[in-house]
């Protein structure tokens, strides 16, 4: 099992920028998937971007498309969602999580940051 920790969340204007880290506490494997994922309160957990930690391959929800870019360094095991131009509608809970390359499900999670975005 792999800890995360994520930092970086806060308060900021419409059209603004943060950036989010994911702390592993080891080193994902090549085969897994690194993912962000948000939720509001009386809402499901959503997907927002993720990361196959190989391949760099990337995945995006279509809302945060060319707006948000996620990235990794591997040094650090850390990962990183680059959250620009953004909108009320992306204040969230934002969460970072693992996936094994040969599941389907996410199983490690951190404990979320507050993203609050105001208009």
């Amino acid at each position: 099992q792999v800890q995360l920790v994520e930092f970086g969340g806060g308060l900021v204007q419409a059209g603004g920028s943060l950036r989010l880290s994911c702390v592993a506490s080891g080193r994902p494997l090549s085969s897994d998937f690194m993912g962000w994922f948000r939720q509001t309160p009386g809402n499901e957990r959503e997907f927002v971007a993720s990361l196959h930690w190989g391949s760099i391959t990337t995945y995006y929800r279509d809302s945060v498309k060319g707006r948000f870019t996620i990235s990794r360094d591997i040094a650090a095991n850390t990962i990183y969602l680059q959250m620009n131009r953004l909108k009320p509608e992306d204040t969230a809970v934002y969460y970072c999580a693992r996936r094994r390359g040969d599941t389907t499900d996410y199983s490690d999670w951190g404990q979320g940051t507050q993203v609050s975005v105001s208009s």
